[in-house]
């Protein structure tokens, strides 16, 4: 029973870390522009996306048919470049007074 108790408790933890880890889905449905081996370009009213896969997700699709393709965005790679710091209340500095009188003549 103990045993029994212990594989359910891990295959719960399992399916809870699996289902976090999952990336959110998109889908299109268009007309098909253009179809090579990893590449295929749908229109959807004026908007054209080129999604990219391999070779057996496309391999039946030919310009002009109407698809509805389902997929999910991947970053290959972040570049981080030196932003501007902002200052909040307690830490910005506080402003000094400037004379407002006109000069002398």
């Amino acid at each position: 029973m103990k045993n029994l108790l212990t594989v359910l408790a891990l295959g719960l933890l399992f399916v809870n870390l699996s289902h976090a880890a999952a990336a959110k889905s998109y889908q299109i449905t268009g007309t098909v522009l253009s179809v090579s081996d990893t590449t295929l370009v749908v229109q959807k009213g004026n908007e054209k996306r080129e999604i990219s896969g391999d070779k057996t997700a496309f391999a039946e699709a030919k310009v002009g048919d109407k698809v509805t393709v389902y997929y999910t965005m991947v970053a290959k790679s972040v570049e981080i470049k030196a932003g501007a710091t902002t200052e909040t209340a307690s830490t910005a500095k506080p402003a000094t007074k400037t004379n407002t009188k006109p000069a002398a003549e």
